[in-house]
């Protein structure tokens, strides 16, 4: 969409100052400057972990073995001065060895708190579907309420908090699938895919030289910077018809909507939810920050659909045996809904 077509979007007075998007602008290069250094392509992938990271959402990161999930993550974390822990998600995994648990000193007679490693800015849940569905229940508990309960005392996470889950589609063996009501919980949810040959070169030429594992040229962005970065997304402005747009596409996924999809219900259980809306216009948000833009244009609502939308539309036995991509049915959804 061109500026001029767009400007009827825009509100009379910015709501962002030139030196904050300036300063904003600065950070986000600093962030890429990291992920150029330890990651070889995955352009879409790297929008989405930078636009959940600032719209202060968590994201799930979906792939067959190798393709550098727990790197990505890891990555993030070396891009922000944060505490960063790793979990490996095992069948024997308790809630406890995720939030903490009390300990008994036999020496004094008291008990004391000891936090789990879901205490970090950025927690890295590597194999979520591993891990049995009571732990599950508890990190995405941590998730919502951006606090654990220890022997009836509440803790509050550190500030920001964001958690970064991978999982592997493929092995059935000891997996637990992550029940859709709890994938709502994430904001994004990204599939990576193989990368083009003359990539994995590139790859094969950074593992060779060491420059993979070399020390980073790029300082840290500090806490109190992605701090900067999420407030100036909530400032960002969505107009009125914008919204409408949204919740159009959010009721057109439901069955509804001002052009409702004939025969949806075939293939569609349940449509994505009011987060749904949210989580659209949050990422939304986001992309106009990093286009530095200080308002919202349909094309933002468009650039993450699938990755926002694929994990909160349930869809029908028949869509599964049939293999109708969650994806083609997002498309079908906004192809319905005229654009602002």
């Amino acid at each position: 969409m061109s500026s001029s077509a767009a400007s009827h979007l825009a509100p009379k007075t910015s709501p962002i100052s030139y030196d904050d998007s300036k300063r904003a602008a600065e950070l986000l290069g600093q962030i890429a400057r990291v992920f150029d250094q330890r990651l070889v392509g995955q352009q879409s992938l790297r929008t989405a972990l930078a636009s959940s990271l600032i719209a202060g959402g968590h994201i799930l990161l979906e792939s067959v073995p190798g393709l550098a999930k727990t790197t990505a993550a890891q990555t993030l974390a070396a891009s922000i001065g944060g505490s960063f822990h790793r979990i490996q998600c095992t069948p024997d995994l308790m809630p406890n060895d995720i939030v903490g648990t009390q300990i008994y000193n036999y020496a004094t007679g008291e008990f004391s708190t000891q936090l789990g490693p879901v205490h970090a800015n950025l927690v890295l849940l590597d194999e979520i579907n591993r891990s049995s569905a009571k732990t599950q229940s508890a990190m995405l508990e941590a998730m919502q309420e951006k606090q654990t309960s220890i022997g009836g005392v509440v803790y509050a996470l550190p500030k920001p908090f964001m958690v970064l889950a991978t999982q592997n589609p493929i092995e059935e063996e000891g997996t637990y699938v992550l029940p859709e009501a709890q994938m709502d919980r994430f904001l994004i949810k990204e599939v990576l895919t193989y990368p083009a040959p003359d990539e994995e070169v590139d790859i094969l030429v950074r593992i060779n030289n060491g420059s993979m594992t070399a020390p980073l040229t790029t300082q840290p962005i500090s806490l109190p910077d992605v701090e900067f970065l999420q407030k100036l997304v909530e400032k960002v402005y969505v107009d009125t018809s914008i919204k409408q747009y949204i919740v159009a596409i959010i009721n057109t996924s439901r069955g509804g909507g001002p052009r409702p999809l004939p025969n949806l219900s075939q293939h569609v259980r349940v449509g994505a939810s009011p987060r749904g809306a949210i989580a659209l216009m949050r990422v939304a948000q986001a992309l106009a920050v990093q286009s530095g833009r200080s308002y919202v244009v349909p094309d933002d609502v468009k650039a993450l659909r699938h990755s926002v939308l694929r994990h909160r539309i349930v869809r029908t036995y028949d869509a599964l045996a049939n293999n109708v991509a969650p994806e083609s049915l997002v498309d079908a959804v906004f192809a319905a809904v005229p654009s602002p």
